[in-house]
């Protein structure tokens, strides 16, 4: 097994190589020497790298020169040592590092994909969706898409409804993103803005003219009290598309809030109320909720 204790003989062999072995892999019963950028060595079993992955499959079906005894050659890698450890811990059945970052995300994806390892890559699949890794969207949203995890990819853009997308901090994330997953992110983000922008200019809400006339007594009214708190609503849903912002605080705490619940007949002799405040709330939740939610 590879998880042996690095014996005297392998400590001096590991000198040879100009490396040091990683302690869960250094069995001298392996026969394959795996070195990583930063000069660990890795010593493995040919039939494990055979069996999980097409790279290596295809490697040593190629004529090999033989080696000395217990000396095979080492195999340098492109990846460092942490990457190399987590992918053979995976291909090993031994208990794996957790994944803390996307980095460490992108850098095992990578790997995995260049070595043709579809074991880690299902099981990156799986730990991508727990936290720490949860809770980034756009990242998340970037991994799934890349590797045509539609499930993963989809829950990410559900989650990515929290987020201003076009600020700035994002921009180094969507211009990793191939061209079809960046417009499919941007339509959703676009269509619940102007999903809710046409559900409030139509029934049962105000529409129509600048003027109006007041409900009860006929008397001329204007409805901009209405119009600025549609304004202000279809510019909330466009930084933060999620709506959370808008049912939740906005529509009872922002000032055109207010002054549209305030908002009543300019006659003197009826003065009622222009707008049900309890069944706008309930409409614009009900608006809001029937919106697209994933790409």
């Amino acid at each position: 097994m590879e998880t042996e204790s690095i014996p005297d003989t392998a400590l001096v062999k590991a000198l040879n190589y100009g490396g040091t072995f990683h302690p869960s892999f250094s069995s001298l019963d392996a026969d394959v020497v795996l070195g990583a950028k930063d000069h660990t060595l890795f010593r493995i079993h040919s039939w494990t790298l055979k069996t999980t992955s097409g790279w290596f499959r295809s490697l040593f079906s190629m004529p090999q020169q033989n080696p000395l005894p217990n000396h095979p050659e080492v195999i340098n890698l492109d990846e460092d040592s942490h990457t190399l450890e987590s992918l053979l811990l995976m291909i090993c059945g031994l208990p794996i590092n957790p994944l803390t970052s996307y980095d460490e995300v992108d850098a095992m994806l990578f790997a995995a994909e260049k070595y043709d390892m579809p074991g880690p890559m299902s099981l990156i699949r799986v730990l991508i969706m727990t936290p720490p890794l949860l809770d980034q969207p756009l990242r998340l949203y970037a991994a799934a898409t890349r590797c045509g995890w539609e499930e993963e990819a989809r829950h990410a853009s559900a989650q990515s409804l929290a987020l201003n997308i076009y600020a700035e901090e994002y921009q180094p994330i969507l211009r990793k993103l191939h061209t079809g997953a960046v417009l499919d992110l941007m339509n959703l983000h676009r269509n619940r803005r102007e999903g809710i922008r046409q559900r409030l200019n139509e029934q049962p809400f105000v529409t129509g003219s600048m003027t109006a006339s007041c409900p009860r007594c006929r008397w001329k009214i204007d409805h901009h009290t209405w119009r600025e708190l549609k304004y202000r609503v279809v510019m909330e849903m466009d930084v933060r598309p999620l709506g959370d912002t808008v049912v939740d605080v906005g529509l009872t705490a922002w000032p055109e809030a207010t002054a549209c619940w305030d908002a009543r007949c300019p006659n003197t002799e009826c003065t009622c109320v222009l707008y049900d405040k309890v069944e706008t709330l309930r409409l614009i939740r009900d608006c809001i909720d029937g919106l697209p939610k994933t790409t």
